[in-house]
C-alpha cells in the first residue's frame, strides 16, 4: 500500500473527530480502515482522512449517513482508475452536482440564520447597554 500509514489518534487529532465518531463512521461502513497492523490497531491512509473530512463537512449542513455514503460511492466510482464513461459518468457527475446544489442552499439557509442571531444578539447588547445608561439615580438619604 501506497503512502503513509496512520493510527486511529493521528487521524483523530487531523481530522478534529472523536475516537468514537470516527469508530461510528466505521460501524456505519462511511470509512474502513484500509489496513490492520499486526497488533490489531486500525490503519489509515491519506484517502481515509480525505473521506473523514468529506463527512465532517457534510455533517454540520444536515446530510444523513444515507447522504454522506451516496455521495462517496459516487466519487470513489468517479476516483476510480476505470473511470466511467457516457451514461454513467454523466448519472455519477449529476449526484455529485446534487449534493453540491443542496450544500450551497444549505450554506445560504445558514448564512440566514447568522445573520438573524446576530441582529439578535445586538438587539439584546443594545437593551443591556440602555439599561446601563438609564440606570435610575441612587436614592438619597431624607
Amino acid at each position: 500500500m501506497d503512502g503513509k500509514q496512520m493510527q486511529i489518534g493521528e487521524v483523530a487529532a487531523r481530522t478534529e473527530l472523536s475516537l468514537r465518531t470516527i469508530r461510528h463512521y466505521e460501524e456505519t461502513g462511511l470509512v474502513i480502515p484500509s489496513a490492520r497492523s499486526q497488533g490489531g490497531f486500525r490503519l489509515y491512509t491519506e484517502a481515509d482522512v480525505a473521506r473523514l473530512m468529506v463527512v465532517r463537512r457534510m455533517k454540520p449542513l444536515g446530510f444523513t449517513l444515507d447522504e454522506m455514503r451516496e455521495l462517496l460511492a459516487a466519487t470513489d466510482r468517479l476516483d476510480a482508475g476505470d473511470l466511467p464513461d457516457g451514461e454513467e459518468r454523466e448519472e455519477l457527475l449529476g449526484r455529485v452536482r446534487h449534493f453540491e446544489e443542496a450544500a450551497r442552499q444549505r450554506v445560504a439557509d445558514l448564512r440566514t440564520q447568522l445573520a438573524r442571531a446576530e441582529e439578535f444578539a445586538a438587539t439584546l447588547q443594545e437593551r443591556l447597554d440602555r439599561a446601563h445608561r438609564t440606570r435610575p439615580a441612587e436614592q438619597s438619604p431624607a
